[in-house]
């Protein structure tokens, strides 16, 4: 364990967009990356993913990447909706409290169980 706290040195924005459907929950199939640890690792703070259209219930799922194996991190439940200018477009943000931490060579991934758009937007830093 670290005598000093560490902090993120270069303050991150990572993107990336999912449409593809894969039902798939052991790391098979269509996934993307949303982040790549940086050289020294990376945090993840947060990660929102917004719909970009009208989706039907399903899932977006998160998995971690460790160079070799895909493991299943988090699903999201996704509720559906028909954006208006009265409805918003499904948004749904997963807080990492603990500010998780991704190793270099590791990455965080993300896909959709229906094939429907969605943008996922993390929010961290590389340290």
């Amino acid at each position: 364990m670290a005598s000093d706290p560490v902090f993120i040195g270069v303050p991150k924005t990572w993107m990336a967009a999912i449409s593809i459907a894969n039902a798939n929950r052991d790391g098979t199939g269509t996934i993307v990356n949303v982040v790549t640890a940086g050289a020294n690792g990376s945090r993840v703070d947060k990660v929102r993913i917004v719909a970009t259209g009208a989706v039907t219930a399903g899932v977006v799922r998160l998995f971690l990447h460790d160079g070799t194996h895909t493991r299943l991190l988090r699903e999201i439940m996704v509720s559906a909706t028909t954006p208006s200018e009265l409805v918003e477009t499904f948004t749904q943000d997963v807080d990492f409290a603990d500010g998780s931490a991704l190793p270099n060579g590791w990455s965080l991934q993300a896909a959709t169980h229906n094939a429907e758009g969605f943008n996922v937007i993390s929010f961290g830093g590389d340290f």
